[in-house]
């Protein structure tokens, strides 16, 4: 086979309900010069062996990494192939039959384009009518991201390509270090942020960041984040993630106290003055449950650093 000019990864842990059709669909790409890298993320569920089931096909590759953590897995990931163009797909989700070639003739034909991602739709479980308190920003938690159907240039890092949809150029992933292993989900923790701050460096730095909406995904939505319950703790998580996201930028000190405490209060008012409306109450007062994470972890990172200097 020739040397892959797009590497599809799947990182993967205790997911091997969905597993299967993920890779089905990366398999079935109709792009010329591809390879499908499985990184099994210390599972313990039938993940081997739903892999192992699809081994025979010469495009395909299974590597084991026991060092839990998503940006850990997408590194090993991009180790694992000399592709340069890395296109990251979530166990959870299935991609379009164009995805891989629409992405490389997006790399190919603007060579200041370092990260882009594409639209991505719902799969809502079988029976399941979506719940009328989950508003279209709290379906982007669930993967939602769709910013039209033509191209869109990324100048807010916001507006970031979703991860589970998302792809980036190897020189500038190796430039940059890879990955941040303090950033991504570990287990059952649900710490983010790390694509977003892959586009802030990329902008920074003077790249492009891309939305391409015919580089097309489907995300399944679990059962069980259908409930109240994950959206508060998701929150939480990116809260947290959030505070990580300035230490490392350097922007940590006594504002991020102020900056916390007025979005939290905004968001508890607005769920007040909205309180008729369920999307739009429960949306703000998850909102606000994130500032509290937010506001945790900035403090513990004060104190922490107050003992240090003493």
């Amino acid at each position: 086979m020739p040397e892959p000019q797009i590497a599809a990864i799947i990182c993967t842990h205790n997911r091997d309900i969905y597993l299967g059709a993920a890779i089905d669909s990366l398999l079935a790409q109709d792009c010329p010069d591809f390879e499908v890298v499985v990184v099994d993320n210390a599972s313990s569920d039938r993940t081997r062996e739903v892999v192992e089931a699809r081994l025979p096909h010469p495009r395909l590759k299974y590597v084991y990494e026991k060092e839990l953590g998503l940006s850990v897995a997408r590194n090993t990931g991009a180790k694992e192939t000399t592709a340069p163009i890395l296109a990251y797909l979530d166990d959870d989700a299935v991609a379009s039959p164009q995805w891989l070639k629409v992405l490389i003739a997006a790399y190919q034909d603007n060579e200041k384009l370092v990260v882009a991602g594409g639209k991505v739709t719902l799969i809502w479980p079988d029976g399941i009518t979506p719940p009328n308190w989950i508003s279209p920003e709290l379906a982007g938690n669930l993967g939602l991201y769709d910013l039209g159907d033509t191209l869109v240039q990324i100048t807010q890092p916001g507006l970031t390509p979703r991860g589970l949809n998302y792809s980036i150029r190897r020189t500038f992933l190796e430039q940059i270090g890879g990955f941040d292993p303090n950033l991504g989900r570990k287990g059952k923790n649900l710490l983010s942020n790390e694509e977003l701050y892959m586009t802030e460096l990329a902008l920074e730095q003077g790249w492009q960041v891309a939305y391409i909406p015919e580089a097309l995904a489907a995300h399944n939505v679990a059962p069980e984040r259908l409930k109240p319950s994950w959206f508060l703790q998701r929150s939480w998580w990116q809260g947290i993630s959030e505070c990580y996201r300035e230490e490392i930028a350097g922007r940590t000190g006594i504002g991020q106290l102020s900056r916390g405490g007025e979005r939290m209060v905004r968001g508890l008012y607005k769920s007040l003055k909205y309180f008729t409306d369920p999307a739009k109450r429960f949306d703000n007062l998850v909102y606000a449950y994130g500032q509290i994470g937010y506001l945790s972890a900035a403090l513990k990172t004060m104190l922490s650093s107050s003992k240090s200097n003493n």
